[in-house]
């Protein structure tokens, strides 16, 4: 935001510049990056950062996440207006217009792709295997999910076969972990949740177990979050506003 500095000290105390360990430097220019909305630098800061220590704190793995977040969802919304041009221009019968939307479709898609390819290694050759506790694992687990199933969004064929079966084994992997040792109200649980429900009805056309998956999460967290502290409370019910939204929409009737 305007008018704020990114803060140092998440692993220790404050230093000179020149005395700031290398680690701790990257973290903190993923946060000026951050704050500049550079999403691109902010990722490559936060991957270097994971390659001088991979055991991350629960901070700096919110910085990871919302940099290639942040980087791939731009990438994203870009490819779906761009592949919507593309398909307007070849019914049109504009053949050369439509050549070069594929064109740019393609630049894009291939920064996509690289974007996701390097989370995914560094999920798989470093975060998951350093992860110790429940809920970073949890969270590791939905994000290796989350951009294999983009991978599938953007694929034809074989590629896409294989993208979508990895991603529903990330998912499954992360599901029985959370079911083990997470609490039904915990917010990494209930994103895992959201995230998979959402890779049935849009990557596997499987609305009903959408649904099934959805639905089961949310009321689980419904009979207990009376049971949780102010915070807790906070983190769980906007995961829930987002399962709640996603399942009125599965389930309401295109006729009305």
């Amino acid at each position: 935001a305007a008018g704020r500095c990114a803060r140092r000290g998440l692993r220790g105390g404050m230093a000179s510049a020149d005395e700031i360990p290398e680690r701790e430097k990257q973290v903190y220019l993923a946060q000026l990056a951050e704050q500049a909305e550079r999403y691109d630098e902010m990722a490559d800061h936060m991957r270097q950062a994971c390659m001088m220590g991979s055991d991350l704190t629960a901070v700096e793995r919110n910085y990871l996440a919302v940099a290639y977040k942040q980087a791939v969802g731009q990438r994203r919304v870009s490819w779906r207006l761009v592949s919507a041009c593309e398909a307007a221009e070849e019914e049109r019968g504009n053949h050369m217009t439509a050549a070069s939307a594929k064109g740019y479709r393609k630049k894009i898609e291939n920064e996509l792709k690289t974007l996701c390819q390097t989370s995914l290694s560094l999920l798989g050759d470093l975060l998951i295997p350093a992860a110790s506790g429940a809920e970073a694992k949890v969270s590791f687990y939905k994000a290796k999910g989350d951009y294999h199933r983009y991978l599938a969004e953007i694929c034809d064929h074989k590629d896409k076969t294989d993208e979508t079966k990895n991603a529903q084994a990330a998912y499954e992997d992360g599901t029985r972990i959370a079911e083990d040792t997470l609490p039904v109200t915990n917010q990494y649980r209930l994103g895992l949740a959201l995230n998979h429900a959402v890779f049935y009805y849009e990557v596997r056309d499987q609305p009903t177990e959408a649904v099934r998956i959805g639905r089961k999460a949310f009321e689980d967290a419904v009979r207990e979050i009376d049971n949780l502290g102010e915070e807790s409370v906070k983190d769980a019910a906007l995961v829930m506003q987002l399962l709640r939204d996603n399942l009125t929409l599965w389930t309401s009737d295109p006729n009305e």
